[in-house]
């Protein structure tokens, strides 16, 4: 099967259901900044880690119109507290629609809180990113799931993950083998890699393990497609031809047999004719000896008959 084609088929199957959200897209509402005065620089390795998570997010749900996927942008969670907000790295919000783009998200303008959140950890951010954020989140904003990552490998790793409960507490959620942790909530599997760069890589992946792909990883995936489904032609093509040149040199080698076998015929016919022909003189020579032989003995009864008178 088509590999992209086989993901396609996946995502639908893994894509989890969600309700509508009960408020409209809002791009802004005056009152509420949407820059910060300072805006705080990441470092390489977070907006490394930040374009590839993000791009792969919004491939997943590209054709999804109800899902929308947000980055580095204020989420303000309460009406009239324009110092009520947070700026998270990824968010991903479920039921609210894909655009207009926002210059900030308000839950309660849009009828939803964020789904899931991602953050990835830096010197600046750390501690607020592990204590603070994740109380706001999870029981004032009412995010589902809270993720937290450190892609610096020059860093102790870690990566984090707690799940909002039924009653509203907080829980921790437990790592596999590899450190691996699962989503609920986006029915997916995050996993990460230490890189050659010195990045410590988040990916996203689909239950049975498919990874989400980014657009570039996608274009070569389709180039690579296309490479195939090319020699596939090529191949084809060279497979019918060949079986035509066969059928010709089969063609030609049966008119040669037909020709031979009318010449054989024709040998044969004359073969048969020229026997008959060496049949008949035979035949009319042994009726000339016979008629010949026959006047020879009439000749002699007559000498016979003469020399008795």
């Amino acid at each position: 099967m088509n590999t992209i084609d086989d993901f396609t088929l996946k995502k639908r199957k893994y894509m989890p259901t969600f309700p509508r959200a009960i408020g409209k897209p809002t791009v802004y509402i005056d009152g509420y900044p949407y820059e910060e005065d300072e805006p705080m620089p990441a470092g390489q390795h977070q907006g490394y880690q930040l374009n590839i998570l993000l791009d792969s997010l919004m491939r997943y749900y590209e054709d999804e119109d109800y899902v929308h996927v947000g980055m580095d942008c204020f989420v303000y969670y309460r009406d009239n507290g324009e110092d009520k907000f947070v700026s998270p790295d990824i968010f991903v919000v479920f039921g609210v629609k894909k655009t207009p783009p926002r210059y900030s998200f308000y839950t309660w303008a849009e009828g939803a809180p964020p789904t899931v959140v991602f953050e990835f950890l830096s010197d600046s951010t750390a501690n607020r990113d592990r204590q603070e954020k994740r109380r706001i989140y999870l029981k004032q904003m009412g995010v589902q799931e809270y993720f937290i990552h450190q892609p610096d490998t020059k860093k102790p790793a870690e990566f984090r993950g707690w799940r909002r409960t039924a009653s509203g507490g907080i829980a921790e959620l437990t790592s596999g083998a590899k450190g691996e942790l699962f989503s609920e909530a986006l029915n997916l599997l995050f996993r990460w890699e230490e890189r050659a760069d010195e990045l410590r890589l988040l990916r996203a992946y689909l239950p049975d393990g498919t990874p989400l792909t980014t657009s570039a990883e996608e274009a070569r995936l389709r180039k690579a497609a296309q490479s195939i489904a090319e020699e596939e032609t090529q191949r084809r093509r060279a497979a019918e031809a060949n079986a035509a040149a066969e059928a010709r040199h089969r063609q030609a080698a049966e008119a040669n047999a037909a020709e031979e076998t009318q010449r054989r015929q024709a040998a044969e016919a004359n073969a048969a004719e020229e026997t008959q022909r060496r049949q008949a003189a035979e035949a009319n020579a042994a009726e000339e000896a016979r008629r010949r032989q026959e006047l020879e003995a009439e000749l002699e009864r007559l000498r016979t008959q003469m020399d008795d008178t």
